[in-house]
């Protein structure tokens, strides 16, 4: 992964994320995070935090709100509460978060620190730096609220952070990586998430060295009233021309549309997953299969999780896709399907418990599906978005689907042959409460 990994739009939303899919997003969040430490080490972990695609792409799969700025918070929220209990065994700690929280971290990094063994005050020294830079010297227009950092039992880590401009409605995300780190004032980033706000002050930029040296020299050799003087001499000329040869970064747009639309999901990917959670081999994936209670929409939604552990960065591109997996809270692009989620976390955990007895059949099982469904999609088609996603609706009571509108109700189509319950009016009492007495069918396996 490139030192600077891209830039994204992520347009701000506000609310709060419901205690039901919170706890789920914790539990999630650190068994996908077991599962790259167990497969790939602790560094490639943090490696993937500071990458802004990817980031994207793993709220998303958690349910959380595919395209906004709440993805930052509820993710860094959800590791912080998942890893906590699991720190000791896997050497990862995660400080700060919004508001409050993010004021703490240097406390909280001379804590660990004292704990296991690495300089805590060092660390905390850094914390404050990453914030300041971001704060004064890259002057884009966006106030930091929150500030995440996430360090390892042998000190390397990753910071994310995320500031807000009011007026365009936007925010932007800042990941920083300590690895290969030699300055804090030239190019430290690891990625910028944001939009292009036009022409800004970014004196961390290599080329502002120059800027920067000049600075201390005006303020050190001239002083104020000189510094003024050449500043009004200077007004109406124009500024210099913008350097010719700055490269191009991979810029990921996150829309204000809330809906998943067919412009925001690569199909042929989507259309692999479901190819391999359909038509896997019993012989390949009986490890899976024999797990009671999983079915074809389970397998489905681990397709897309074992992508998120096993896929490359190129893989990353639209975070949409991911958001297939387990809906949203918003009922977008469908409501969160409670019991496949569940099930996908079961499934993870058994996985990881026993391949750290020694038995790695079902963990590799999930691996293969990602490789699996990577192979079909170059061949397989399948239905289109938006009839994918109305067919996820349809079903979704079947998998328990809810979203902070409350729980998805059965459809009409599926009511009307029922009689009502004695007494029921639906203009005076409630959709749900005029339901809740007819028969359902047998729930089948998710």
């Amino acid at each position: 992964m490139g030192r600077r990994a891209g830039s994204a739009d992520l347009p701000l939303h506000h609310g709060r994320v419901p205690a039901w899919l919170g706890q789920r997003m914790a539990r999630l969040g650190a068994v996908i995070a077991e599962a790259i430490i167990h497969h790939y080490g602790r560094d490639e972990f943090l490696r993937r935090l500071a990458h802004p695609f990817w980031f994207q792409s793993f709220g998303a799969v958690m349910g959380m709100d595919w395209h906004s700025s709440g993805i930052t918070t509820s993710v860094i929220g959800a590791l912080k509460h998942g890893l906590g209990p699991l720190s000791g065994e896997l050497g990862i700690h995660v400080c700060g978060g919004r508001g409050r929280h993010s004021r703490q971290t240097p406390q909280e990094l001379v804590a660990i620190g004292d704990r296991v063994g690495f300089d805590g005050t060092a660390l905390a020294k850094a914390s404050r730096l990453v914030a300041k830079v971001d704060s004064a010297a890259v002057q884009d227009g966006f106030d930091l609220y929150l500030h995440g950092f996430i360090v390892a039992d042998d000190a390397k880590w990753v910071v994310v952070q995320q500031g807000m401009n009011g007026e365009s409605r936007l925010a932007r995300r800042y990941h920083w990586l300590s690895e290969d780190l030699k300055s804090f004032i030239e190019a430290p980033h690891a990625a910028i998430d944001g939009e292009n706000q036009g022409q800004i002050v970014n004196l961390t930029d290599r080329r502002a060295d120059d800027s920067r040296r000049g600075q201390l020299a005006l303020l050190r050799d001239l002083g104020p009233d000189r510094i003024i003087r050449e500043i009004v001499a200077m007004e109406g000329k124009n500024s210099s021309p913008a350097a010719q040869g700055e490269p191009f970064l991979p810029h990921l747009v996150m829309p204000a549309h809330h809906d998943v639309r067919p412009k925001d999901v690569m199909m042929r990917r989507l259309h692999g997953a479901l190819a391999a959670a359909a038509d896997c081999e019993p012989a390949e994936f009986s490890s899976l299969l024999l797990v009671p209670g999983v079915g074809a929409r389970t397998v489905r939604s681990l397709a897309m999780v074992a992508e998120v552990v096993h896929g490359a960065p190129c893989r990353f591109a639209d975070p949409a896709r991911f958001s297939l997996a387990h809906g949203g809270k918003d009922r977008q692009p469908y409501p969160v399907p409670t019991l496949v989620y569940d099930r996908t976390i079961a499934v993870l955990k058994s996985a990881l418990t026993k391949a750290k007895l020694g038995d790695s059949e079902r963990l590799d099982a999930i691996g293969r599906l990602d490789a699996q469904a990577r192979r079909l999609e170059h061949h397989v088609t399948g239905p289109s978005l938006p009839d994918f996603i109305a067919t996820e609706r349809q079903h979704s009571h079947e998998y328990g689907g809810r979203s902070v509108f409350g729980w998805e109700p059965v459809p009409e189509a599926i009511v009307r042959p029922f009689s009502l319950p004695p007494r029921a009016n639906p203009a005076t009492k409630s959709y749900r409460a005029c339901i809740a007495a007819v028969p359902r069918r047998p729930s089948h396996r998710q």
